[in-house]
């Protein structure tokens, strides 16, 4: 019999120069793949470069001016003309028009000519003058709560004002502290926390732009994955033409340091360079938002190779991610409270990096906090990196496995 000659490395050194020049290898393969695949080039450079200049520029204005309104006016007094020219001179609304009846009223709104309608009865002024209270109705689109916002608001602040006139016109006598005193029995100053706009683009974009770094690398991945398969005779995601492609950690690492490399730009373009050309809230320092930044792009990475086992063809990843950008929006608790999701919900978002990425990145950049001030955020990425990194090394085994089989059965 012919003795079979063994080919692998006998020295531990030698092994661990194989595989460092195998995770090498992968490395810069998977790099040049990452340039010369037309999707992955898309959404692992053109997307993140675009969405959040696109977002960030829709969303610049911050909050919503000059809403168009309409009024009916059946009481046609002088007090009611001064209740109206106030709210038009309010930076929220504009009356574009004033209206003989609701109908026609509400025709305006039902042609989005308008967005609103304030409604003066006939007694208005009568109940005033009665010493009676009167009352004005505001009816508003709520197809867009940035409308009500407005329209309430310039309404709630006229007819605070109003009510201070009136009670002042109604105590003569009165020294201007006196005045002050019946006016406002108790002073308070509205501070808005960590928005003094209340903008909607301080309020959104860091959430989206957050959301872009981990939906894109999803898709990247998931890209690369069905390509993989659709290339490889067997159906699976290492090539079997490619020897480097040899141990489950040099495949696992070589790949993630290729996305890592590529998203250092992406994470600085995003993070930091966006929010500063919009003019957007900056409270974080760089060195905190880098080296919180760290964790969550390697749970990213691992968590979107980890769930490219599922991708079987290059456009299943659009079938399979796409779609839940908005439910992990939701479950962030950023726009719907985390207090007020079901437990079960919950407990799904803390398996998505975007939940621990969204908040902390909030916590840092608009609240100004410290790194160990967030320091559950933050362990909670570098837990689910690990876990998502043993997790991409189990799917990557299985297919070392299923490949070594397969050719050994052939």
């Amino acid at each position: 019999m012919a003795k079979s000659t063994i080919t692998q490395p006998k020295s531990l050194r030698a092994r661990a120069s194989k595989a460092l020049a195998d995770l090498v290898s992968i490395w810069g393969y998977e790099l040049r793949q990452s340039f010369r695949d037309t999707g992955m080039l898309i959404f692992f450079l053109i997307v993140p470069l675009v969405y959040p200049l696109l977002y960030s520029y829709i969303y610049s204005r911050e909050v919503v001016r000059e809403v168009p309104i309409v009024v009916v006016d059946h009481a046609a007094t002088a007090q009611s003309r001064e209740y109206l020219r106030r709210v038009q001179a309010t930076p929220e609304v504009s009356i574009v028009a004033t209206c003989a009846s609701m109908e026609e009223a509400k025709e305006y709104v039902r042609m989005r000519r308008a967005y609103g309608i304030i409604y003066m009865p006939r007694e208005f002024s009568q109940r005033l003058l009665r010493g009676e209270q009167s009352y004005v109705s505001v009816y508003c689109d709520m197809s867009s709560l940035l409308y009500y916002k407005s329209i309430l608001l310039s309404n709630t602040q006229v007819a605070l004002a109003m009510n201070k006139d009136i009670k002042l016109e109604r105590s003569p006598g009165l020294t201007a502290k006196q005045g002050e005193v019946l006016a406002y029995p108790i002073s308070y100053e509205e501070v808005g926390l960590y928005n003094p706009a209340s903008g909607f683009a301080s309020f959104l974009l860091p959430a989206v732009l957050i959301l872009i770094i981990q939906q894109t690398l999803l898709l990247g991945v998931g890209l690369s994955a069905g390509t993989a398969r659709e290339k490889n005779s067997l159906g699976e995601l290492i090539p079997v033409d490619n020897s480097h492609y040899a141990g489950t950690l040099r495949i696992v690492l070589g790949k993630a340091l290729a996305y890592v490399l590529v998203y250092v730009l992406v994470v600085l373009y995003t993070l930091v360079f966006v929010p500063a050309l919009f003019g957007f809230i900056q409270l974080a320092e760089v060195r905190d938002l880098l080296l919180f930044a760290l964790p969550y792009v390697l749970a990213c990475v691992f968590f979107a190779m980890t769930l490219s086992v599922f991708v079987r063809h290059r456009e299943t990843c659009m079938l399979v991610f796409v779609f839940t950008s908005v439910p992990l929006l939701f479950l962030s608790g950023v726009s719907w409270p985390a207090s007020s999701l079901p437990e079960v919900w919950r407990w799904v978002s803390y398996l998505v990096p975007s939940t621990f990425g969204i908040n902390g990145y909030i916590k840092l950049n608009s609240m100004g906090a410290k790194l160990e001030d967030i320091r559950w955020e933050y362990l909670a990425l570098w837990g689910q990196a690990l876990c998502y990194f043993v997790s991409s090394c189990a799917v990557y085994y299985l297919q070392l496995h299923r490949r070594t089989r397969e050719a050994k059965s052939a």
